[in-house]
């Protein structure tokens, strides 16, 4: 399964890479997501472990009936594994980046980065 992955991260789609540039090294918020990362018998396009969200992206070919019922079995496997999933179409990546990344965010909740500490802050007392 990770020669599998490793083959897609290399073989990523426009729009697949555009929002991997916007979430990679914590860029969003601090949240650390993976890309191309393999749960059960599949494959994500990306995926933050400590929001248990998973983002897929996909091409007109999902919009198929054959490719949409393999979406239907891989979503509901996903939840059965107490995943959050959201899909979103490559055109909404690549012509409303931002609003993709505004919902993203709406769903990953608060930022899992502690907020700096304030200069002595938690530091003893001296007398």
């Amino acid at each position: 399964m990770s020669e599998r992955a490793r083959a897609l991260r290399s073989n990523q789609t426009d729009a697949e890479r555009m929002l991997w540039h916007h979430l990679r090294d914590r860029r969003l918020d601090g949240w650390k997501f993976r890309r191309q990362h393999p749960v059960g018998p599949y494959v994500l396009d990306l995926y933050c472990a400590d929001a248990k969200l998973v983002i897929e992206v996909d091409g007109g070919q999902h919009d198929y009936d054959e490719h949409r019922n393999h979406d239907e079995k891989r979503t509901a496997y996903l939840i059965s594994q107490g995943l959050n999933v959201m899909r979103f179409w490559n055109n909404e990546v690549m012509e409303n980046t931002v609003g993709v990344l505004e919902a993203i965010r709406e769903a990953l909740g608060p930022s899992p980065q502690p907020s700096p500490r304030l200069r002595g802050e938690g530091e003893g007392r001296r007398a």
